[in-house]
């Protein structure tokens, strides 16, 4: 049974922890959604119209860019959603982004002549946590607001990118399946360093926080090799932020002495996790596993070979902290299943330990189940 969520949703927190204690031979098994009337997803999607509204001023190669800031709202057509626009993006996009460059290099050059003491501008990589507006730090918004050009990857919320300042320029560079717009690291690595020695203060938007499967470590080292001063601002990464919005703890006295961070990508794109290790099994500690639908059963499988207890409570939360959230909780042995029952998308973050059963949604799923049986 679909029930809405508090927060976003309509569901109040002190009702879950009402009725009755159930059987603990119940198998837990619970999807909470929100409520029907927010359909849209909170990222930038591949089809999205507001990737394009965003985007739109690289696909006029006849929109004049002024020296003037107050010109930078020039008005310009969005670009047919057909495959052949997506296919050619990066081509579509050089010609205003080298514009761009060049109107930066002639502000540069242009203020009193002092272009070597300037030095290059500045870069920053900013977490934007998993969705949430509101779990930003102060100075990530302090530095979105004042950027010049920002980057940013699909899972930085539609919320979050309306912080923009009005005379930014924002470029999409994010990656979904089957689906790329310049995502190639090294055309990254290029664009950043571009900007950077025009002078333009730079900011890659990363969802979550940079340093944590972000990719964020190799584009500050790429820059700094080529003489580039990065300012890494951290995020709240996913486990964080979702943990805490469906009241897990992540370490808890006598139940969970430590937890693990975990991709679940494979190295080549198989339907094997990239690293399942015999401690990662590990009852007394808590796995989170990032980017892990498709490898999910592969990794339930071991886990349990390991030595993880079948019955060990987990959760899958997709697009945590976000209007749209939904949420599954199942033993692990069966949270597979009802992932796909529930047709969860990515982003879905996962969570297997014993302190999942802290959650109220786990007591919640509980007593639902206790009620389909009773009937």
């Amino acid at each position: 049974m679909a029930l809405p969520y508090n927060h976003h949703y309509k569901l109040s927190l002190s009702s879950l922890f009402s009725g009755k204690p159930n059987s603990s031979r119940l198998q837990p098994i619970c999807c909470l959604q929100c409520n029907s009337s927010v359909s849209s997803s909170p990222f930038t999607e591949k089809h999205s119209l507001q990737r394009y509204l965003r985007d739109r001023w690289v696909y006029d190669n006849n929109q004049q860019l002024s020296l003037n800031n107050d010109d930078h709202a020039a008005s310009c057509s969005i670009p047919p959603d057909t495959d052949s626009i997506r296919v050619n993006d990066i081509a579509l996009q050089l010609p205003e982004l080298r514009k761009l460059l060049q109107v930066l290099k002639h502000k540069r050059e242009s203020c009193g002549g002092q272009v070597s003491r300037n030095g290059p501008g500045n870069v920053f990589l900013v977490g934007t946590g998993p969705g949430d507006p509101d779990l930003l730090t102060v100075k990530a918004v302090r530095v979105i607001q004042n950027a010049d050009l920002l980057l940013y990857d699909r899972l930085v919320s539609n919320a979050v990118l309306d912080l923009v300042g009005p005379d930014a320029r924002l470029l999409y560079v994010g990656k979904t399946a089957g689906y790329h717009s310049r995502t190639q690291q090294e055309e990254i690595h290029e664009l950043l360093l571009s900007f950077a020695e025009a002078g333009a203060t730079v900011v890659r938007l990363k969802g979550g926080d940079p340093l944590v499967f972000g990719r964020g470590g190799e584009e500050m080292d790429f820059l700094q090799q080529q003489g580039i001063q990065v300012k890494v601002i951290p995020g709240i990464t996913a486990a964080s932020g979702i943990a805490a919005e469906l009241g897990i703890p992540l370490t808890h006295r006598g139940v969970a002495n430590s937890v693990r961070f975990l991709t679940g990508h494979s190295r080549k794109g198989g339907t094997d996790p990239l690293f399942v290790a015999e401690n990662a099994a590990d009852p007394d500690s808590t796995l989170v596993v990032y980017m892990g639908l498709s490898t999910l059963p592969s990794l339930a499988l071991k886990l349990i070979h390991h030595g993880l207890p079948p019955d060990t409570p987990a959760a899958a939360v997709e697009r945590g902290t976000t209007p749209q959230q939904r949420m599954v909780f199942a033993e692990v042995k069966d949270l597979a299943d009802k992932i796909k029952m529930a047709e969860l998308v990515s982003p879905t973050l996962i969570i297997i330990g014993k302190v999942v059963a802290l959650s109220p949604f786990w007591r919640q799923s509980l007593k639902e189940e206790s009620c389909l049986v009773e009937a």
